[in-house]
């Protein structure tokens, strides 16, 4: 293990002594601010403390088993160890390198999920649906729960834009990765030359807004519109009756709602989306400042950055981040995502490491 992280895992095991003594004290069993935040820290703290200890017990048995080996009679058992005690250290040892990184507390939040046209006009527009459906399917997949909030669809099929909340666990941690330009190039179903044809959408992930913590929005930088939505048709038409749209006056940000069937569910929603939107927009302008300081592989989630192609001749999907390649591009458009999340997950989780080295080296 690098000295480093061995450092770090020490000053855990000092910090379990000293918040058991804290919350053994009368003044801070009294406060229970104070106290909830001390149990907090509290229990992460043991979580990682508890696996370096056993990672510390695992090395003596390591050394211990290595002196076995001299004794012949005691050789095959020692080896056994020897094989037992280094897998387990491996294991243990990447689980710590996990625990030690910098968490995002919006990780485990709900997500709104934008999708929009590109360049490419009906095919773009198409390919928006492609998405949907892929992202839809993937949540589905994993016991998440989508709804759509406002929708533009387009007069071939597809969206000009749609915005989907996602509820479920560890939603917008696994999904952030998701924002940016998402390429495809394959031959229309209107073309009738076979000409491959590039299109674009645009993805962004934002977190749903903690009711608590959200910024507060000022009424009179809102003007508020209600209106009938254009559904597409059929099932949409009689619920589209009291569509709202916010627009917060100072940044020109917009946000609408029409798919619930109140005008006061939808003025909700839309606040929701509003608020989402503007705390993306302060999100992004802090990722490009630190992205100017240092050029993470991940990028900073802007819609500009092109993150992915998909290449339905040859069926190959390409992250241009991580330079991830798969050859089941069909299987991720019915929602196999799992490899690409994951993908891109343990290339932050690489990224993250690399920048505490550097932190402990500096």
């Amino acid at each position: 293990m690098k000295t480093f992280l061995r450092n770090q895992l020490e000053r855990y095991a000092q910090r379990l002594g000293e918040l058991d003594f804290l919350l053994s004290r009368e003044d801070i069993m009294g406060d229970m601010a104070q106290y909830r935040l001390l149990s907090r820290e509290h229990a992460e703290v043991t979580q990682v403390a508890g696996r370096y200890a056993r990672y510390v017990q695992r090395e003596a048995d390591l050394a211990g088993a290595r002196e076995m080996l001299a004794d012949p009679d005691m050789a095959e058992m020692a080896q056994e160890e020897i094989a037992s005690a280094e897998a387990e250290l491996l294991q243990l040892e990447d689980e710590l390198q996990r625990l030690l990184l910098p968490k995002d507390p919006d990780d485990t939040r709900n997500a709104f999920m934008e999708i929009r046209a590109g360049t490419g006009g009906d095919e773009s527009a198409l390919f928006a649906g492609d998405l949907t459906r892929m992202y839809s399917r993937y949540a589905a997949n994993v016991g998440w729960k989508v709804e759509v909030v406002s929708e533009n669809a387009a007069e071939l099929g597809g969206y000009k834009e749609i915005v989907l909340r996602i509820e479920g666990d560890n939603v917008y941690g696994t999904l952030k990765f998701e924002s940016g330009g998402h390429r495809v190039q394959r031959v229309p179903a209107t073309e009738t030359q076979g000409r491959i044809h590039t299109s674009a959408c645009t993805v962004a992930v934002m977190p749903e807004p903690d009711e608590t913590e959200a910024i507060k929005l000022n009424p009179a930088d809102l003007r508020i519109d209600t209106f009938r939505a254009s559904g597409a048709g059929g099932q949409h038409i009689n619920k589209t009756d009291s569509a709202v749209r916010v627009v917060h006056l100072p940044t020109g940000i917009v946000a609408e709602c029409q798919d619930g069937r109140s005008q006061h569910s939808n003025k909700a929603k839309a606040l929701q989306v509003l608020q989402a939107r503007i705390q993306e927009k302060e999100r992004s302008e802090r990722a490009a400042k630190e992205a100017a300081l240092r050029k993470g592989l991940i990028g900073s989630g802007d819609r500009s950055d092109r993150i992915r192609t998909y290449n339905f001749p040859q069926g190959r999907l390409t992250d241009h981040r991580i330079n991830l390649t798969l050859y089941k591009l069909l299987l991720v458009m019915e929602g196999d995502l799992a490899d690409v999340l994951q993908a891109m997950a343990h290339a932050r989780e690489a990224e993250q490491l690399e920048e505490l080295e550097m932190g402990a080296a500096g």
